[in-house]
Order: C-alpha cells, then structure tokens, then sequence
C-alpha cells in the first residue's frame, strides 16, 4: 500500500475511545466521528426495541437508560483470544467478535468518507506494542484486528505502534539529540517507548526501545470495582458450607470477571444466574446476594463498571472523599472512597508502570537521568499515581500532556505523508 496517497485513514482503534483523522494538505484534520468531539467511545448498543446499533456516546446514553439491548464495550482486548471466534445470538444474528468489530469500523469508515466527501479504500491503524505477552497470541491479535478491518471493507491496512505515532505526533521538542519518554497507557494496554529527537535531520523522530504490557485504565477501574462495589454482591461474604461445619468463602472468579469489561455480556446467562441463587441460599446474610441476582437479571454489571470508571476519574481530581451513588443496585446505597487511598489502591499497577519503564530503559540503555522529556498518551497517564511515580523517577525532566488523547491518531495521519 502507498501510504502516501490521499485515500487513506488514520484510525486509532482504542479500547476505551477512538479518533479518525487525515492528512490534509499537510494538515492534521481531526475527523468528529460525533458531533463536537475528536474521540468517540468505542461502545456498541445493540437496540432490541428498534433493531438498530449504535456506537459511542448514543450507546452510552442507551445502557444508562435501561434500554432494552446488548452492549459490548473494551472489544479490543478480546483481540487474540478465543473468544473472537464465540458466536452469540443477537437481534436474530448469530454474531462473532469479528463481526462486531467490523461493524464497527465500518462505521467509521462510513462516516468519514461522508465527513470528507471520498472514499477510504485503505488504512493505516494503530497498534500496541503488545496486545499479549505471549507471541503467539500477540501475532494472532493483530491478525484478527486485520481481518476486521477487511470486514469493515478496507482494501488493506497497515499498523504502526502507537507510542511510534505519539512520537511522530509531539515532534515539538526542539531539542536537538533529546531523549524522551512516551508513556502510552490506554484502557487495555500500556506502551513505553525511548526516542531521540533530531529536529534538524531527515530522521527527526528516532525510536530507540518500546516495551508494553496488557494492562491499563479498564484494569485501574476492576479494582476500584472489586474493591469498593463488589463487596455489596457479596464479595468475600460466609458461606454456610453443604457438607460439615464452618463457613465457606465466595467464588473470586465469578466477581473478578463481573468486573472485567470484555467478560460481562458473557455473565448474563441462565448458568451464572443459578450459580448466583445457590449463594443466596447458603449466605449468612441474603442480602448482598439478593443484589448480586438482580445484577445478572437485570443486566447491571455494565453499568456498575461505567460508575466505576466515573469514580476512578473522580476520585483522582477529588481533594478528599468521593461518594459513589449505587442507587442501582438499591435506593440510597452509597460507597465513599478516598482520594488519598487512590494510590494504595492502585499499588499493583504503581509496581507494574515502573518495571515497565526500567525495562524500557534498559532495552534503550540509557538511565533516567538521561530523559529529558517525558510525554502522556491516553486519558489514564494523568492518574495521580502514575504521574507521580515518573515525577519521582525522572525529577528533571519536562512533562509533556497536551496532546493526550489524540497523540496517536496525530502521529497515525502525519505518517500517511511518508513513504
């Protein structure tokens, strides 16, 4: 594929949101996918009452409404997985993940050429660094993000790694010989990267380490859930056993995956919910369990891990407490949580950001006091616990936030113009 040619779109496929832009007479045009903003979530509805699917806010909008439907959000994590090739019934469609996936991308494909007036036979995509640890799985990723694209009726598609396409997008360091530090932390993935800025040379942007690992804003939100809110379903709740005396404990398993994003719409079926009315017959107290029913009956969960996202967000700006409205799950029920345990709460991740910055440290071999740019991609960079852990690790340095949440699709559109 000529990448160089006007026909092709940059698209950042994100777990959590995504942007669209192109290259405009050597301008970046951020295309808006929904009215008035750059990025649009990547959410589905799937409409019962209507028959219709909607994606980004509309979807939003629908699942906090109590619309009747479907509704798959974090798609890109299933990448890689078996459960791409899962088929489930929905408004009389046996559908796949490459089928939603790829509705999906055609759909901002559609509303791009009808933005712009042309068609966009070709792509040229975002990737992490890694989608899986494992290689096998990490090829297999891309392979089905590649099949989707097709699906969506790209002609071809390209990848590049998104903390490549940050770089390319913050080239405004005009410091010659430079290193810096992009730290990418999206909803399901995590992207280092060491670079040397060479504003002067035909190479201005050099890409010197990139590590990454499969976790990210969606994981900082399943613990603050399995944390503050699934206790309330009964989370580590006695049991009385069957057979003998004593008390037993709640299945982990089952609350770890009500709280994962991509495992949700698989939660809601006859099996869990059995599984869910045999606890609360052998609870000491039913209560809890009387919730966690009228969770996987009335399809709850999805809107659980949107306020604990909300809470995350709000937590992390809040100078003291922040009090989490459940009133969902029933009236008045409140949880408060506090900023200043954010941290420690989050001390598994702490440890996960820093091994990952050492690690791409020392495949750049350089030492931190040799950065002296630091720049955040994506919206769970500016957590408070991960700035302050690379304030500490590169005290020197300039920290770089302006361009957040759209560093990528920059980079992604500036590359359309290079060979």
């Amino acid at each position: 594929m000529d990448i160089a040619r006007s026909n092709v779109l940059a698209i950042d496929f994100g777990t959590s949101n995504s942007a669209v832009a192109v290259l405009d007479n050597g301008a970046i045009k951020q295309l808006q996918m929904e009215g008035g903003s750059d990025t649009l979530p990547t959410a589905i509805f799937f409409d019962f009452a209507t028959g219709e699917t909607r994606i980004g806010t509309p979807a939003n909008d629908l699942l906090i409404s109590g619309a009747e439907g479907r509704y798959m959000r974090s798609l890109k994590r299933v990448l890689g997985t078996s459960l791409m090739r899962e088929k489930r019934l929905i408004m009389g469609q046996y559908l796949n993940f490459f089928d939603i996936i790829g509705g999906f991308l055609s759909e901002l494909k559609a509303r791009a050429e009808h933005i712009e007036g042309r068609k966009f036979p070709y792509a040229l995509s975002g990737r992490p660094v890694l989608f899986h640890s494992d290689p096998e799985k990490d090829h297999q990723a891309e392979g089905d993000l590649r099949e989707c694209y097709h699906r969506a009726g790209f002609h071809e598609v390209k990848f590049m790694f998104e903390p490549e396409a940050a770089a390319l997008a913050n080239n405004v360091l005009d410091k010659n010989h430079s290193l810096g530090l992009i730290v990418d932390i999206g909803g399901g993935t995590s992207d280092f990267s060491v670079f040397r800025s060479n504003p002067k040379s035909e190479q201005p942007v050099e890409i010197l380490a990139s590590y990454g690992e499969r976790f990210g804003g969606t994981d900082f939100d399943k613990t603050l859930n399995v944390r503050h809110f699934m206790p309330l379903l009964g989370r580590g709740a006695p049991l009385r056993r069957v057979l003998g005396s004593g008390t037993a404990s709640t299945p982990a398993a089952l609350y770890n995956d009500l709280a994962t994003w991509e495992k949700i719409p698989f939660m809601y079926t006859p099996e869990t919910l059995r599984t869910a009315r045999d606890l609360e017959r052998h609870a000491l107290d039913r209560a809890p369990f009387k919730r966690l029913v009228d969770v996987l009956e009335y399809e709850l969960a999805h809107e659980l891990a949107m306020l604990a996202e909300k809470s995350k967000i709000a937590t992390n700006q809040a100078a003291g407490n922040y009090i989490a409205d459940l009133g969902m799950l029933e009236k008045g029920t409140e949880v408060s949580i506090a900023s200043a345990d954010l941290a420690t709460m989050m001390s598994s991740h702490h440890s996960h950001i820093i091994g990952a910055v050492n690690q791409t440290l020392s495949l750049a071999t350089c030492k931190p006091n040799e950065i002296t740019d630091v720049i955040f991609v994506g919206g769970s960079s500016l957590m408070g616990f991960v700035v302050d852990a690379l304030k500490a690790t590169f005290p020197d340095a300039e920290f770089h936030t302006s361009a957040v949440f759209t560093a990528v699709v920059d980079g992604l559109a500036l590359a359309t113009a290079k060979p």
